[in-house]
């Protein structure tokens, strides 16, 4: 024998199965209506999306350049002490860079001015057809391919192909006079190094100069030319003592006496020249002066070598932009799916009918209770 919750349990349900079936009896009840309202709306969505005008999307795709980790890790520890000073030049992954160049408004304003997308948008102001191309492309990169996709609706295939390609052609005027890869980023910093160093290094040179050296002088180590000074001074005080010697036993005119004179006038000559040129005893700053002049003449040698590898690894990265499919005029639509919203005006029609069968049906049956 059952106990009272159980019965309680047994009307609950029996209640629940009847109340569902008297529900699908109201709307059985007007089925026509239903199927009928369904029918006519899902006509009048698809004859409404036949007014709308097509969508085509042309698509086109690119895979950026490679980054060269291994090249530029040996490149700058090359430098040694030194490759501190390149600490600015960070290895990224392009490809988030490239997708955020051709979201930028430099692109969109020329992607705007060379499709004249203002009229095309029927907008007045830039910015408003800014906002409006940007609804129509989307740039996304591939999270495992890493390929760069562009997408451009439009209402005319022939302009959407065009201006997904002419995204690319941007993207590489862009990729030209920007520093985006690491090779480019490094040739950048080195060539402003390079400048830098040529200017302090003639300054050095003009400096050391200064002190007595002529340019002739710099390719030598200032002992070297402290002992050809000396060697020459030694050379010329000893032509003097020989023509003293030769005053003592000949004339004034003779022969040998006269070529030892013309000797030592050109020894004295000699030495004179140096003397001019060579730095007072006194300017203890002469070696500080040669020492700048070779630390930026050696600095300058270094930068041009960093610098000519950065260019023959911005050459070697070949085009920038690899074009794996050119966007084509496409030959469908993409926009509006009209089977679909017709199908969705259906659906929504006999719900909204089937919830007006239910919602009479129990208006009736609490009239007939009342």
């Amino acid at each position: 024998m059952k106990n009272p919750a159980q019965r309680s349990d047994a009307f609950d349900d029996a209640d629940e199965g009847a109340g569902l079936v008297e529900l699908a009896g109201m709307v059985g009840a007007q089925w026509a209506r239903v199927l009928l309202a369904s029918v006519v709306c899902g006509a009048l969505g698809f004859g409404g999306a036949m007014l709308i005008p097509p969508t085509f999307t042309a698509r086109s795709l690119i895979m950026p350049p490679q980054q060269q980790q291994n090249i530029a890790a040996a490149a700058l520890g090359s430098l040694g002490a030194l490759a501190g000073l390149a600490g600015g030049i960070s290895v990224k992954n392009t490809g988030d860079q490239y997708v955020a160049l051709l979201q930028s408004t430099t692109v969109s304003d020329r992607v705007i001015e060379r499709f004249k997308l203002k009229d095309v948008y029927d907008e007045s102001y830039m910015v408003d057809a800014r906002k409006e191309l940007l609804k129509n492309v989307l740039i996304q990169i591939g999270k495992k391919d890493g390929l760069i996709s562009i997408e451009v609706d439009d209402h005319s295939p022939q302009r959407a192909a065009e201006m997904a390609n002419y995204y690319i052609e941007e993207l590489r005027g862009l990729t030209n006079t920007l520093a985006v890869s690491e090779a480019q980023q490094r040739r950048v910093f080195f060539e402003n190094k390079l400048k830098e160093a040529k200017i302090k290094l003639a300054e050095a040179q003009i400096s050391l100069q200064a002190s007595g050296f002529g340019a002739g002088v710099l390719m030598a180590e200032p002992r070297a030319a402290a002992e050809g000074y000396a060697k020459l001074k030694a050379e010329a005080t000893a032509a003097d003592i020989k023509l003293q010697t030769l005053r003592r036993v000949l004339a004034d005119g003779a022969q040998e006496v006269v070529v030892q004179q013309a000797q030592l006038t050109a020894l004295r000559a000699e030495l004179t020249r140096l003397e001019q040129k060579e730095p007072a005893r006194g300017d203890a700053d002469y070696i500080n002066r040669y020492r700048d002049y070779k630390y930026q003449e050696t600095l300058y040698d270094l930068y041009a070598k960093q610098y000519e590898l950065a260019r023959a690894d911005e050459s070697r990265e070949g085009a920038l932009i690899q074009v794996v499919d050119v966007a084509a005029p496409p030959e469908k639509k993409s926009k509006p799916r009209r089977g679909l919203i017709a199908l969705a005006a259906a659906v929504v029609a006999g719900l909204a009918m089937a919830s007006r069968a239910v919602v009479q049906g129990l208006r009736r049956k609490n009239a007939q209770l009342a």
